[in-house]
């Protein structure tokens, strides 16, 4: 992994990218568990409703988080992949690229859900960052290999349309077709007959085959903002205007066809595609306008030093216990105060301790790249 740790800083990053996949990252890292510490203490039960997933049809907060990251991985691919190709860089070198990232994407996920923990007995193979690879490779292969915006077009909408068809049309042995439960959709069929490893519930995996062949819809919209935010002739107020009256249209077509296809996030229905997309334009053109456009930067650095070390503060999180760091630091201030105000303090100050983290490797140009 060390090859894969750079010293200086990408040129030409966009502060409201960066801010913006800090503000998903929180939310992660510490933030969901502040806010449902706050929600206790104050009586403001919806906050902790919200920072909860949906058990299964439906829609919360909570259930943005992980396509927003997925959507803002697709903004970044415009940046990335459209450069190289307007230098002549062979399509097959940036082939090989975005497979090793599929690959080193895979293993990491694997690694978080602590599979080599146990010699591989019984381990989970599926995982969010393995998910992530997956819809990042074949959205960056779209972007390499289909040059017009038409093209990309017309594959998100298949995309969509097939997944759908999928779900909707494709019987399932012993349920039938259309059949969206845990027992009786096709992505937990598919999973069951295909997907090596532990299932995550037995049935299906939230993360298993046809769930990451749908996210790559997600990822693919985020590479038509990325296409929005690039273009050079267009005026800011027009790139805000074009992605919010995206973010809306989506979220509009999400409603109308979740009448009779249900928004659900653990097998990745086609409608939460366009209702996460969509949403994920909104804050997109918001942050772009409020940061970029109007110039506001100073509020959002704490989420900026956060969003450009994504995927190391989300590993780390995962392999060190950063509470027993705080309590090993403020343990005897703790030990005083009720469960609440102690709960509190440490999600605060373990927030604290992993940002400050985050702002020294910053302060090093320290930023590990996959």
């Amino acid at each position: 992994m060390a090859k894969n740790i750079t010293r200086t800083e990408p040129q030409k990053r966009l502060y409201s990218l960066d801010a913006l996949r800090g503000f998903d990252m929180f939310w992660i890292i510490g933030g969901g568990t502040l806010a449902i510490i706050i929600s206790q203490l104050t009586g403001a039960g919806w906050l902790e409703h919200q920072m909860h997933h949906i058990e299964w049809n439906g829609f919360h907060f909570e259930d943005l988080i992980f396509p927003l990251f997925m959507f803002i991985s697709g903004v970044a691919i415009p940046f990335a992949v459209k450069s190289k190709l307007e230098k002549n860089v062979p399509k097959q070198k940036m082939f090989w690229k975005v497979f090793r990232r599929l690959v080193i994407l895979i293993l990491l996920g694997i690694l978080y859900n602590r599979t080599f923990k146990n010699g591989f007995e019984n381990g989970r193979i599926a995982s969010v960052l393995g998910q992530i690879g997956i819809a990042y490779f074949f959205a960056s292969l779209i972007v390499i290999y289909f040059k017009s915006f038409k093209s990309r077009l017309i594959w998100l909408a298949g995309i969509l349309i097939g997944i759908g068809i999928i779900q909707l049309l494709i019987p399932v042995p012993g349920f039938g077709a259309g059949v969206l439960t845990p027992e009786g959709c096709i992505n937990g069929y598919i999973d069951r007959m295909l997907l090596p490893g532990r299932l995550n519930d037995g049935i299906f995996d939230p993360e298993g085959i046809l769930c990451s062949l749908s996210a790559t819809g997600v990822t693919l919209m985020g590479t038509i903002a990325g296409n929005i935010l690039r273009k050079k002739t267009t005026t800011d107020w027009q790139k805000i205007g074009y992605m919010a009256a995206t973010g809306v249209g989506l979220i509009v077509l999400a409603l109308a066809f979740s009448t009779f296809y249900p928004i659900i996030k653990k097998c990745w229905t086609s409608t939460f595609n366009l209702l996460t997309g969509g949403i994920s334009f909104l804050l997109l053109a918001l942050f772009y306008l409020v940061i970029d456009h109007w110039g506001f930067k100073g509020w959002a650095f704490y989420f900026r030093i956060i969003g450009m070390n994504s995927i190391f503060v989300y590993l780390f999180k995962r392999m060190i216990n950063v509470n027993e760091v705080t309590l090993s630091f403020f343990g005897w201030l703790v030990k005083p105060l009720n469960k609440g105000m102690a709960e509190l303090f440490i999600s605060i100050g373990t927030l604290a301790i992993l940002w400050l983290l985050l702002y020294y490797m910053y302060k090093k140009k320290i930023f590990l790249r996959v």
